[in-house]
């Protein structure tokens, strides 16, 4: 080979071996060697190296938009951001000292009924609002006069204060069983009310006009049963009833000359007895 020949090839062996040089560096190269091998597996359907850098540079956006997107959703998603389980909400409000909120719940409206799930929560919270003496008073009143819920007028019958008690035991909504239990509480205007409440069964009413401890207005009231009140009410248990009357120490004069001319004869001669001995 000429001196001229070998000097024109000399410039392309020095790019070859600059070239392998090259290649060494880079496939020592960690990153690049992440790279290659992920390349190489995306070209395993193709054998393209250009169509695996295609790939390669178009999943990366959908990644971070993927990741982005999880980001996004709330983790109480659907639900408001200050939402407290039921649960813990009843808790906090049995166990309050904050008279304040506990009054405000207490006069909240109630939801439609026909948000099932917000009313029945609701009722469920004003129990324990109910059963938190630290519920205002004229709160507990209130809700003792008009709650027509079964577990709200529970806690309120046992409340230590007697005129939330007088509340229950005249509520025209009370269960007989709920208002029976008041006419043996141990305030007499709780009872006497109780005794008074249409709600109450004819075996309480007997029980109230046979107890001495009755007052003679309550009494004077149960005399009336089937006669000037609740005129269609069972005659034998109505009739019952006025006769405990009239035999009952502590009925009044009146109310004893009213039940001696009473349609019943067996009223009627308990009553004579009774004024007789007067």
């Amino acid at each position: 080979m000429s001196e001229l020949q070998e000097t024109a090839q000399e410039p392309a062996r020095q790019a070859g071996a600059e070239d392998a040089n090259q290649s060494q560096k880079d496939a020592v190269r960690p990153g690049d060697a992440a790279a290659a091998e992920s390349t190489e597996t995306n070209t395993g359907a193709s054998g393209s190296t250009a169509d695996s850098d295609n790939a390669t540079d178009n999943a990366l956006p959908a990644s971070s938009s993927a990741l982005a997107a999880i980001s996004a959703v709330p983790v109480n998603s659907g639900k408001p951001d200050d939402f407290e389980p039921l649960t813990d909400t009843y808790e906090r409000l049995r166990h309050s000292h904050d008279s304040a909120e506990l009054s405000e719940f207490a006069r909240r409206p109630l939801p439609d009924k026909a948000d099932q799930a917000a009313f029945s929560r609701a009722t469920a919270l004003l129990e324990a609002v109910a059963g938190n003496p630290s519920t205002p008073i004229e709160d507990r009143v209130q809700l003792a006069q008009t709650m027509p819920f079964p577990n709200v007028l529970v806690k309120l019958s046992v409340d230590s204060a007697p005129e939330v008690r007088r509340a229950v035991a005249g509520n025209a909504d009370d269960k007989n069983w709920l208002v029976g239990r008041l006419t043996k509480d141990e305030d007499a205007q709780v009872r006497d009310i109780a005794l008074r409440n249409g709600r109450t069964s004819w075996k309480m009413r007997l029980e109230g006009a046979q107890n001495p401890q009755t007052s003679p207005e309550t009494l004077d009231f149960l005399a009336k049963l089937g006669a000037e009140l609740e005129s269609s009410a069972s005659d034998v248990l109505s009739s019952m009833v006025r006769r405990a009357v009239a035999l009952n120490p502590q009925a009044a004069r009146p109310t004893l000359e009213r039940l001696a001319a009473d349609s019943s004869p067996q009223v009627a001669k308990a009553a004579r007895s009774r004024l007789q001995d007067q």
